[in-house]
């Protein structure tokens, strides 16, 4: 059943959304790098950290209690803050955020991630255990549809939303298995998919859906695999890695390849899902997060404490800047106007 919730708005100015090279040292286009840092636990430190032209710009600090994602959508970023409950809108400018921004109360359901169609942005939300809509005319939010499990990433096509649920309660080892595929029209739940143990993060590359996953012994000691779902068939092919390089839940193309984050760098999947160790990129023991942001790929390591660093290399493989940030490096957006 959908219920309206109240929320509670701070207004802001605007601007438009695409992906640019931002740090490549022969490009004319002008871009803003947005670096989404979540903070450390129960501190309320998470910040947005902006970079232009290699430079740091601003930092929007204190925003809340760990930032968990980021998305831009036109001339605006969204903010996913997790353990604080709440939704921020920012408009982009030239030279950065404009603040204070719209802030919507989420009321207690630990927003996770985000994706946009038809001018609503749907999230996953841990402790409500749901999908919530937030409509972008009116800011209302809605309860798109309630889970039996706890969700995390959330991926649209337009016309159909895939989600994972690597957990069957919270904290419980990630002992959920399932990706679930919804029709935006009208919330129905289309079909369900067996990827395997600890479904996180989720990559659509035409007709295949790569899954990210990791999961957890009964000493929450870390195992690691991916799947891969067909949405034309319906296949299912799931692999479980062995000894090797502890996986971050990131899953990203670069290349034509994609790519899974680990903690040592980034290392592609081979065509049978397999890691292959001997084409990583990076040589770290720290990296906490990474994507490729057009053709780039970028890494976000810690130590948990501030500051930390964000790696950028080109499409070879060659390391072509360092940026300083704020701690924990979770999330990566670039705007170009």
């Amino acid at each position: 059943m959908k219920y309206l919730i109240p929320i509670f708005l701070f207004l802001i100015t605007s601007c438009e959304d695409n992906q640019a090279n931002l740090l490549s040292e022969d490009s004319s286009t002008e871009g803003i790098l947005f670096v989404a840092c979540e903070g450390n636990f129960g501190n309320g430190n998470g910040s947005i950290e902006v970079f232009r032209d290699n430079k740091k710009i601003q930092t929007v600090e204190n925003i809340g209690d760990v930032v968990q994602s980021i998305l831009i959508h036109d001339n605006n970023l969204f903010v996913a803050i997790n353990n604080s409950h709440k939704i921020k809108k920012f408009t982009i400018t030239t030279s950065g955020l404009s603040l204070p921004g719209i802030e919507v109360d989420t009321y207690n359901s630990g927003p996770r991630e985000m994706c946009i169609t038809d001018n609503k942005l749907y999230f996953t939300n841990w402790n409500t255990k749901d999908i919530k809509v937030l409509d972008l005319y009116n800011y209302a939010i809605e309860t798109f549809v309630t889970l039996q499990n706890v969700p995390e990433d959330i991926l649209t096509d337009g016309n159909y939303l895939w989600v994972t649920t690597p957990n069957l309660e919270l904290y419980d080892n990630n002992q959920g298995s399932t990706v679930l595929k919804f029709n935006v029209a009208d919330g129905s739940l289309e079909e369900t998919f067996q990827v395997g143990l600890g479904p996180e993060k989720l990559y659509l590359d035409a007709n295949l859906l790569y899954v990210s996953r990791t999961m957890y012994d009964e000493n929450w000691i870390s195992s690691y695999g991916s799947s891969t779902i067909d949405i034309n068939t319906g296949e299912v092919t799931i692999v479980n890695y062995g000894a090797g390089a502890a996986c971050r839940s990131d899953i990203f193309k670069l290349n034509n390849n994609i790519y899974r984050a680990t903690t040592n760098g980034a290392v592609p999947l081979d065509a049978q899902l397999n890691l292959n160790m001997a084409a990583k990129i990076g040589a770290y023991n720290s990296i906490y997060s990474g994507g490729s942001l057009d053709n780039q790929l970028i890494l976000g390591s810690t130590d948990y404490t501030i500051p930390d660093t964000v790696f950028f290399y080109d499409n070879s493989g060659k390391l072509q800047q360092t940026l300083e940030v704020n701690v924990l490096p979770g999330d990566f957006a670039i705007y170009n106007y």
